[in-house]
């Protein structure tokens, strides 16, 4: 029992300590599809207050009603910064939203849309040189390989063939920019809702096992390993990282007790707030969304 309390204690330590700095925030909104358009910049302090809600008011972890505030908290005084979608997966039901039509430099999240690609239109069947393109796939995602994501673009034909591919599979080509297959570009541009088609996309896909696979298991694989340890979203969240200077994103799939399958992306631009920062923020956001529930 002591055991018990002592691992809910340390999930919720890890919900409601962060750290106040001080911080010269970018305005992610700002981005836009035109490739000249740069980031703007605004002064302010960031002062992170974590919204605890009252037990009372949930008797089986966080009442959805409580998302709101709680990651509002959490984002801080500049909300213009983050990008988020979460949905049930079957329902398309919105759990939480904010942003969700703003474009952000999506980082190596930008390897979501080109690994979708490529199994749509190279099949799982499919190899580039000696290696079945399911290796590809899952060197690209697990470890999020690079060289590997933008040999994979150019074996599709490049950012306009891969769009193609993906308009057949429904996804809305301007919800997003590829300027590579990587993310190491900061002309890739995405919004969350984009990123959520392409995981939805992909679940109901011939190609889904391969895809679902291939994506980091929060502390267990991947670039996720050393993330969310010992929390209720260790082994049930599998999501692509993605990490620029200023820019970190998560977006993928979370195995959630209460509302079943769900998909969520979360990125977030500002590079005057340090990367293990953002991490930290992103993961909090990831563990009050799994610690949620329907209210009574």
């Amino acid at each position: 029992m002591i055991k018990k309390n002592n691992y809910w204690l340390n999930c919720l330590t890890i919900l409601t300590l962060t750290s106040v700095t001080s911080v010269n925030p970018v305005l992610a909104n700002d981005i836009r599809i035109d490739p000249s358009t740069s980031t703007d910049y605004f002064n302010g302090e960031s002062s992170i207050e974590i919204y605890v809600p009252p037990p009372e008011n949930s008797t089986n972890g966080i009442c959805s009603a409580f998302l709101e505030p709680g990651i509002k908290s959490i984002m801080g005084k500049y909300p213009n910064n983050w990008g988020i979608q979460v949905e049930t997966l079957a329902e398309g039901t919105v759990i939480y939203s904010h942003n969700a039509d703003k474009f952000f430099i999506p980082a190596s999240n930008t390897k979501l849309f080109t690994t979708a690609a490529a199994l749509h239109k190279l099949g799982p069947t499919a190899s580039i040189g000696n290696r079945s393109l399911k290796d590809w796939i899952a060197t690209t995602n697990l470890v999020s390989n690079n060289y590997y994501a933008d040999t994979l673009l150019r074996h599709l034909g490049g950012p306009a063939a891969a769009k193609a591919s993906l308009s057949q599979m429904g996804i809305n080509p301007n919800g997003y920019r590829l300027a590579d297959g990587s993310g190491l570009s900061r002309n890739n541009a995405a919004t969350p809702r984009s990123v959520i088609s392409i995981l939805r996309a992909m679940y109901y896909s011939p190609e889904k096992d391969i895809f679902y696979a291939s994506l980091p298991v929060a502390g267990v694989s991947g670039t996720l390993r050393n993330r969310m340890r010992q929390t209720p979203a260790q082994g049930a969240v599998l999501a692509k990282t993605g990490t620029l200077n200023g820019v970190r994103a998560l977006s993928g799939y979370m195995n959630h007790p209460q509302y079943g399958m769900l998909v969520f992306s979360i990125l977030a631009n500002n590079p005057s707030i340090s990367g293990n920062a953002l991490v930290s923020s992103i993961d909090k956001i990831v563990l009050q969304v799994s610690m949620s529930s329907p209210c009574n």
